[in-house]
Formats: structure tokens, C-alpha cells, sequence
């Protein structure tokens, strides 16, 4: 069992239809038939979207997706259209809510891989391989990889499990030219991105974006959704990377690791949902979504 410890209900707003509730976002469409994405305080962890929100996460993600957007522009183009707030909206809307272009999404879960961990080490550790792709002996958690891979996964519903399928699934999925642009156009964004971030003293180790088609014939892709955040990617602070362990990393490990300690009571195994943060735990994990925004843009949080 998993999903949501208490869904919560849509706040309604006039001109705006609502769509979906998302582990993080609000998905509203307007009257001119664009789609309001919402960026919520929520976080999630091992299946479950928590009881316990971190304050200005959903901004924090806003914007970073925002600048990383303007850095990628010349390679991909991106989905938003405005990022003035929607009248009649409500004011905490601010600074998280973006409008957005109405794409055909593709259903694939675009990952790409420089560095060897989570699930991809599972498989490595089981086979040589990620994805079907095979990659040479002697590898260990956290180890960079000879070149960037493309490791797609499935979409899934919240409360479950994303599943990492091969390229030749995706290409009987969704067609040979889609998941070949697909393919071309995550590891381009990824490269870009993680000479970037290496430029600021972060590693980035893998992230997964998503895409849209804009257009009657597929001549545009989109990126979609948020792109490069704590919550799509693995960011390592480069002076502190020590393959053959796990990573200190600027995401939500803080929350992980409270829910795996004796001190939460929570056994993750069990049907019942896990408890709520305590404080410490939410001001550790925002001060890490914090210090990844001012590390990787080189502007202050206010």
C-alpha cells in the first residue's frame, strides 16, 4: 500500500478546470485550453507523499526549472508560456504556479546516467547492465561511467514504482524516430547540464526528464514538467564524491533517513502510512533544496 497519506482537495479557482492531483503538482487547464501547473510544498518518499510539507519547496523547484530552462533554450524548447500569476488565482500561487503549453505527452520517463547508483546499481551489481546496456567490470556505487547512458523507465501512476524498461521497449512503445529523438535529446540536455553543474563544484549524477510533442505532426519536442531539480535528479557536492559508497547528496535523503531510523517507528514494509516529519527534519531538508538553488543558479534565496 502507498500514495497519499491525505490527499488533499484542489484549491478551485474561476476560469480554471482541474485536472490532477501530482505527488507534488496541481495540473488546472484555463480557458484558452493551456495548462497551470502548481508546484505544491509536498514531498514524497519511498511511495508515499507525506503528511509533512517543506516550506517553499514548490517555489524553489519553480524556479530552478526556470533557470535551467533559459541555460537549455538553444537545445531544447521548453513548455512555458507565462509565469504571471492567473487571475483570481490565489496568491501563495505565486512564484510556483507556470502556464504552460498543452502538449501530447510521450510516456516514457527519460533518464539519463553518468554516474553508477540506485536502481542502476541494483541491475549492474546483478547482470553488468543497466537498461539491457551492458558496462565494464569493477564498477561500485557512485562510480562514473565511460559515457553518459539513456536508461528509460515507464511512467507510473503515484504510489508505485517507475520500472526501467530497455531501448528497444521504448522504441516498440512509442516508435523508432520518437524514442531515437528522445534518446538524442536526453543525453544532449544531460551533457549540457552536467558540465554546468561540474562548473559550480556539483556533480550531477543522473536526472530524468520529460517530453511533449507540440504540433499535428511531431515536429516539435518538448521538455516538460520541471527539469534538473533535487527532485528529478542526483546532485553530489563534487568535492565530497568518494565511489564505493553512497553520496552526500542535495535532496531529500535527509527525510529517508528519518524514516528508516528507529526513532520514526515506521516500517516501510508494513500497509501503514509513515509518520510526520519532525521539524528538524523539514529545515534540514529545505535548507538542502535552498543551498542546490544557490549553488546552481549563483543567486541568493529570499
Amino acid at each position: 500500500m502507498s500514495g497519499f497519506v491525505e490527499k488533499p482537495e484542489p484549491i478551485q479557482v474561476p476560469g480554471l478546470v482541474h485536472l490532477h492531483t501530482g505527488k507534488v503538482r496541481e495540473l488546472y487547464r484555463n480557458e484558452a485550453g493551456d495548462l497551470v501547473m502548481v508546484a505544491s510544498d509536498r514531498i514524497s518518499a519511498y511511495d508515499w507523499v507525506l503528511p509533512t510539507e517543506i516550506p517553499d519547496k514548490g517555489r524553489i523547484l519553480t524556479q530552478l526549472s526556470l533557470w535551467w530552462f533559459e541555460q537549455l533554450a538553444d537545445l531544447a524548447p521548453n513548455h512555458v508560456l507565462s509565469t504571471e500569476l492567473p487571475a483570481g488565482a490565489p496568491a501563495d500561487w505565486q512564484g510556483r504556479a507556470l502556464v504552460c503549453k498543452s502538449l501530447r505527452m510521450v510516456p516514457v520517463e527519460c533518464v539519463a546516467r553518468g554516474y553508477l547508483t540506485g536502481s542502476g546499481l541494483a541491475e549492474y551489481q546483478e547482470s553488468r547492465t543497466v537498461c539491457g546496456l551492458a558496462l565494464p567490470e569493477g564498477l561500485v556505487d557512485g562510480s562514473e561511467l565511460p559515457a553518459p547512458i539513456f536508461t528509460p523507465a515507464t511512467k507510473a501512476e503515484v504510489g508505485e514504482h517507475d520500472e526501467n524498461v530497455s531501448y528497444e521497449e521504448v522504441a516498440r512503445q512509442v516508435g523508432a524516430d520518437t524514442a531515437a529523438r528522445l534518446r538524442q535529446a536526453t543525453l544532449a540536455v544531460y551533457s549540457r547540464a552536467r558540465d554546468i553543474a561540474r562548473d559550480r563544484g556539483i556533480i550531477l549524477a543522473d536526472t530524468k526528464f520529460e517530453f511533449g510533442f507540440e504540433g499535428e505532426q511531431n515536429e516539435n519536442l518538448v521538455i516538460a514538467d520541471e527539469v534538473l531539480t533535487p527532485d528529478s535528479s542526483r546532485f553530489w557536492p563534487a568535492d565530497q564524491w568518494q565511489p564505493g559508497r553512497a553520496q552526500p547528496s542535495y535532496d531529500k535523503q535527509f527525510v529517508r533517513d528519518w524514516l528508516t531510523s528507529a526513532e520514526s517507528g515506521w516500517d516501510r514494509k508494513s500497509e501503514q502510512p509513515p509518520p510526520p516529519l519532525p521539524p528538524r527534519v523539514v529545515e534540514a531538508t529545505r535548507a538542502k533544496y535552498v543551498e542546490a538553488y544557490e549553488r546552481l543558479t549563483g543567486l541568493s534565496w529570499s
